[in-house]
Formats: C-alpha cells, structure tokens, sequence
C-alpha cells in the first residue's frame, strides 16, 4: 500500500503532466518511497539552495551533502552550471528559458524525492515564481528553501568565476543582480548568512534544521564513516 504522502505525490505528478503529452498513464510502482526512506533510514526532502551568483549555494550544497554522507545519508547535488551541461544545455538566460530550466530542474528533483533521497539544488532561481512551482509540484514540506544571504557588493567581490566583471561590460546580457533580478525569498525556510559567516557555521545550520524536522535522526549522527 502507498502512504498518503506516495497518495498525494503520485497525483501531483499526474496533474503536472505537461498537456502536448497524450496518451500516458502514470505507472505506480510496487516499492514506494516510504520503503527507499525506511531502508535509507531517513526521509527524502529536496533541499532548494537559492541566491545570487557567487552567494556560495553550489559550496555550501556540497559541503552539506559532504557531512550528510558522513551520516551514511543517500543524497545529490543537482548544480546549476552542471545541469547546462546536458539537461537543459538548450535553453538560454533569457527569462522564460530560465523559468523551464527550473522547471525541469523541480520535476528531476521530483523523481529523487520519490527515490528517497536527499536532493541539495543550487540554482540561482532568481524567480520567486519558477521557485514557487517547484514547491507546489511536491507534497507539503517536502520543498525545503534555502536561502543564501549575501549582498550583491558582496557577491561582486568574490566574482571567482569573472561573469560580474564581464557583466559589468555588457559581455554578459542578462546577468542576474545586474541587469536581470533577483527576487529574494520572503519566508525561506532556512536563511544562511552566506555572505558573513563561516561555511562550517552555514552547514550547521542547514544540518540542525533537518534534525528538528525530522528528515534525519539524531543517532545518525553517531554512525559516521569516512
């Protein structure tokens, strides 16, 4: 038998089918997601790491998913830059292609949530929209914002990959905090101070939010490996 939440999230993913496709069935399968977290020993959650370009998400997700392995936790990074690589290597910065990016993005991270694993995002999602679509194809407190907080001086000193300065030339078009947005979240669900405290503290923070909610156990934590 499903449990509800393998109830609900079945038939979000039917009603987000896009309409061009026709003819398909969502197949349920006989494992559920309740048996991959009971055998992983912890709940599946995506974890959306969202900020501007040099804020530090992609260095604070991995270094999350580093000490959550250490937990013996099952867990992906799915990266901005990476997923360009193939994925959604067709799409461009421009508004829209963003807003698909991030939609194709959520429905990945969708899959791994039924997987039961812990699935860490690093997307500058500057779109409080295309963020909310992803939360609202998942089953309640399964989306999980994160929020790396740092200014955008901060973020331009940084510039370890040269865009803001080639932004600032108009090299780049569209450049998120320059001449594109970034809508900073609300309510997050974990703000991170990414711009002024240190990564250990930041992961801490992180790891200690999925300890209160109960997306990992306490005496995980006592069963490290190296």
């Amino acid at each position: 038998m499903s449990s509800k939440s393998e109830d609900k999230s079945s038939s979000d993913i039917e009603s987000n089918t896009d309409a061009k496709s026709s003819n398909v069935v969502w197949h349920t399968a006989t494992i559920t997601r309740k048996n991959r977290e009971d055998i992983n020993k912890h709940k599946s959650v995506t974890l959306w790491f969202t900020g501007l370009s040099g804020s530090g998400k992609s260095t604070l997700a991995h270094a999350v998913e580093d000490r959550l392995h250490h937990y013996m936790c099952s867990t992906f990074v799915l990266d901005g830059d990476n997923v360009r690589h193939g994925l959604c290597g067709d799409l461009s910065f421009s508004d829209e292609d963003r807003k698909e990016n991030i939609r194709r993005v959520g429905n990945v991270a969708k899959l791994f949530l039924e997987a039961g694993v812990i699935t860490l995002t690093a997307f500058i999602s500057p779109f409080k929209s295309d963020r909310d679509l992803v939360r609202n194809m998942m089953p309640h407190g399964d989306f999980i914002e994160i929020y790396c907080k740092a200014d955008l001086e901060t973020c331009e000193q940084r510039d370890v990959k040269g865009l803001y300065k080639k932004a600032r030339e108009g090299a780049i078009k569209e450049f998120t905090g320059i001449s594109s947005p970034y809508e900073e979240p609300v309510k997050p669900e974990i703000l991170v101070n990414t711009g002024n405290d240190s990564l250990e503290s930041c992961v801490d923070v992180v790891i200690l939010a999925l300890l209160k909610r109960g997306i990992i156990r306490q005496e995980s934590l006592l069963n490290e490996v190296d």
